[in-house]
C-alpha cells in the first residue's frame, strides 16, 4: 500500500498526471512512512492526536451493495498542515531550485511555484491529500468500524479536484468508496439453534460395494482363525495351511526346464503358505492344492507385474516345493464375541458399521463431488453473504487466463488468442461467471466460518504429508511460495472436513445409480464437441473491430505468459484475506 523511495519533482509531476486516470489514491501514496530529518520535521506534530481539541471528527460510514461502502472522514485543519509540511519537509531535501542548496529549507510557496511553472499546479496539496488519506483510512474503517478493506480504495472527488480547495491548517472532507470483507448472515429457522446442520437435499452415486465389504469382513475373520493339526495322510485343500520348503529357479527359453537359480529373497525354508486365492503369486497356491506331508512338487508360477525387483517382475519361475508340515484351518464368523476381542465395547453390527464406513470411504471420490453439491446448495438456503466486486474480478481474471491458457494448450494461434484479451472481452465473461464465482464464494466463506464455529482443526501432519505427497509429484517442478502452497492445501483439508461435518448432520436423500461402461468413442465425441462450444463461446464475446487494438490493455493485468493458475476460489479464500489485511 505504501511506497517508501523518497519523492522527486518528477515524482510529483507524475503523480499528478496519473490522478487523471485513476482516482486510487493508493497508487500514488508516497509520503506515509518517511522518515523526517529536515528542519520542517523538527516541529512536526503528529497528523492528529487524541487528546487534541482538533482530533478529527468519527468518520461517517455509508453500506452500498455488494460489500462496498463509502466512507467520509473529515481531516482536522492540525492534521492537514502537518500533511502538507511533511510533503514539502520531503521535497526540500531532493528538490533542485535555483538560488537553494540541496537539502535547505525551502518555502511551500517556492516549491508550489516551481512545480507550477512545470505543469504541476496542485501536486503538492494532492500528495498531502493522499498523504492524509494513507493516515486516516485504514484506522478509521478498522477502528470504528469493524472493517478490512478489499482491492483498491478511490475518492470519488479525485484528488485533484479536492487540491483546488485544500488549505494547509483548515479542515477538509474526503469521502472514500472501496470494498470490505464482507459478513456471513445467517438465517433464523424456527427451533435450529445452528441452521446449517440438518440440511436437506439429494444426490446421485454408485451403489454401495457389497463384494467388497464382503472380502473385508471376510479377510478380517481370517485374521482370527484357528488351525489344528491335519490328519496324516489328509490332502491339501482349499483353507488349509501348511509349512514348506521353497527353491525356485527362472524358467529356461522353453518355459519349464529350470533355468538359473532365484535370488535366496526368493526362496526359503519353513515357508508358511496358507491356500486362498490372491494370496500369492499365480500358481503357488493351485500347485500345493493335493500335496500331502512330505510331498515335493514342482510348482510354476509367475511373479507379479508390479513387484519391486524388476528383474523379476511379470516373469515366469519354477519351484521344487516340499510340504513338511499341514495344518485345518478354522475362520470363525464374526459375532458378539469376536467383534469384543477385535474392538472392545464393539458388537458385530458395531463393527460391520466400522467396515461398511471404511469400505464406503475408499470409493469415497466417485461421489464426494455429487454429495458437497447438495450440501452446497443446501447451504446457500440458509446463509446470505454479499460479495465484493473485488473478488469476483480477481477471480474472473484467474478463470479467463485459465481460460486463454487453455486455447494456446489446444492450438488456437497467439495472434488470436490477443484478440480475446480485450476489456469488453474480459467483461462479458466476467458477467457470464459472475454466477458460479459467487456461489463458490459464499460456499468457501461459510466453511470456514462453520469450521470456526465448530471448532474443527486440521492436524499439522495431515498438512506435512499432503504437502510431501505433492513435492513428490510434481518432479522438481517450481511449486512457488511453500507457505502459500500450504495454506492452500490446509484450507482443501479443512473445507472437506467441514463438509463430512454437515454430512453426518444432514438428511441426505441417496439415488444409487449403476455405473455405465465406458465407451471411449462417446466421450471424444462429447470433448471435441465441448472444445467447439467453447471457441463459438469465444468467437461470440469478440467484435469484428477489435483486431490490432488493446493488445495490451491493463484490464487482464494478472494474465501471465506460463498461465497455469488453478481455480482457488475453494482453496485460498483464507489467502485472499489474508492478503488484503496485511
Amino acid at each position: 500500500m505504501y511506497l517508501t523511495s523518497k519523492p522527486t519533482l518528477g515524482m510529483c509531476l507524475a503523480v499528478l498526471t496519473s490522478c487523471h486516470t485513476s482516482q486510487a489514491f493508493t497508487n500514488t501514496a508516497f509520503f506515509s512512512r518517511f522518515s523526517i530529518t529536515s528542519p520542517y520535521s523538527r516541529s512536526l506534530p503528529p497528523l492528529f492526536m487524541s487528546q487534541s481539541p482538533e482530533a478529527p471528527k468519527k468518520s461517517t460510514l455509508v453500506r452500498k451493495p455488494d460489500s462496498a461502502v463509502e466512507l467520509t472522514i473529515v481531516a482536522p485543519g492540525r492534521a492537514t498542515k502537518a500533511a502538507y509540511d511533511k510533503v514539502c519537509a520531503e521535497l526540500s531535501k531532493t528538490i533542485s531550485i535555483p538560488g537553494f542548496r540541496k537539502g535547505a529549507v525551502i518555502p511551500a510557496a517556492v516549491i508550489e511555484n516551481a512545480m507550477a511553472a512545470k505543469g504541476g499546479k496542485n501536486a503538492l496539496r494532492t500528495q498531502a491529500i493522499q498523504s492524509l488519506l494513507n493516515e486516516l483510512l485504514e484506522p478509521a474503517l478498522k477502528d470504528e468500524h469493524n472493517l478490512e478493506p478489499i482491492g483498491q480504495p478511490n475518492l470519488v472527488t479525485p484528488s485533484e479536484t479536492l487540491a483546488e480547495s485544500f488549505k494547509p491548517g483548515e479542515p477538509i472532507e474526503m469521502v472514500v468508496a472501496c470494498d470490505v470483507w464482507p459478513d456471513i448472515v445467517w438465517k433464523s429457522i424456527e427451533g435450529k439453534g445452528k441452521p446449517y446442520l440438518g440440511l436437506k437435499g439429494s444426490y446421485k452415486r454408485p451403489p454401495f460395494d457389497q463384494a467388497r465389504f464382503d472380502k473385508s469382513m471376510k479377510d478380517l475373520a481370517e485374521r482370527y482363525a484357528t488351525t489344528t493339526p491335519a490328519e496324516k495322510g489328509k490332502a491339501l485343500a482349499m483353507g488349509d495351511a501348511c509349512i514348506v520348503n521353497m527353491e525356485g529357479y527362472m524358467t529356461a527359453e522353453d518355459g519349464v526346464s529350470k533355468g538359473e537359480p532365484l535370488p535366496d529373497a526368493a526362496s526359503g525354508d519353513k515357508v508358511e503358505v496358507i491356500l486362498g486365492e490372491g494370496r500369492y503369486m499365480e500358481g503357488l497356491v493351485e500347485g500345493l492344492v493335493g500335496a500331502k506331508v512330505g510331498d515335493t512338487k514342482i510348482v510354476y508360477v509367475t511373479f507379479p507385474v508390479a513387484l519391486r525387483d524388476k528383474a523379476l517382475a511379470g516373469k515366469r519361475a519354477v519351484f521344487d516345493v516340499t510340504v513338511i508340515d499341514a495344518s485345518t484351518r478354522n475362520v470363525p464368523e464374526i459375532d458378539d464375541e469376536l467383534a469384543e476381542k477385535i474392538r472392545p465395547g464393539l458388537n458385530a453390527e458395531g463393527i460391520k458399521d466400522e467396515l461398511r464406513k471404511a469400505v464406503d470411504d475408499q470409493e469415497s471420490e466417485k461421489w464426494t463431488g455429487q454429495r458437497n453439491a447438495a450440501l452446497s446448495l443446501a447451504l446457500a438456503e440458509v446463509m446470505d453473504v454479499e460479495v465484493p466486486d473485488t473478488l469476483v474480478t480477481n477471480q474472473a481474471r484467474e478463470k479467463y487466463a485459465n481460460m486463454m491458457a487453455d486455447f494456446r494448450g489446444q492450438g488456437m494461434d497467439d495472434e488470436e488468442i490477443k484478440k480475446q484479451i480485450t476489456p469488453e472481452n474480459f467483461l462479458k465473461y466476467k458477467a457470464i461467471e459472475k454466477p458460479d464465482i459467487v456461489k463458490d464464494f459464499k460456499v468457501s466463506m461459510a466453511t470456514d466460518e462453520i469450521a470456526r464455529m465448530e471448532n474443527i482443526e486440521v492436524p499439522s501432519y495431515q498438512v506435512d504429508e499432503q504437502l510431501e505427497a505433492v513435492k513428490k509429484d510434481s518432479n522438481g517442478e517450481d511449486l512457488g511460495d511453500e507457505n502459500v502452497l500450504r495454506g492452500k492445501i490446509e484450507s482443501t483439508i479443512m473445507r472437506r472436513a467441514v463438509f463430512d461435518f454437515l454430512a453426518e448432520n444432514a438428511s441426505l436423500s441417496v439415488e444409487y445409480e449403476e455405473e455405465q461402461e465406458f465407451d471411449e468413442e462417446l466421450m471424444n465425441k462429447l470433448g471435441q464437441e465441448s472444445l467447439e462450444r467453447e471457441q463459438r463461446a469465444a468467437e461470440a464475446i469478440a467484435t469484428d473491430d477489435l483486431k490490432g487494438k488493446n493488445e495490451n490493455h491493463g484490464v487482464i493485468a494478472g494474465l501471465k505468459e506460463d498461465i497455469n493458475t488453478q481455480d482457488t476460489m475453494s482453496l485460498g479464500v483464507k489467502t485472499l484475506k489474508s492478503k488484503n489485511m496485511t
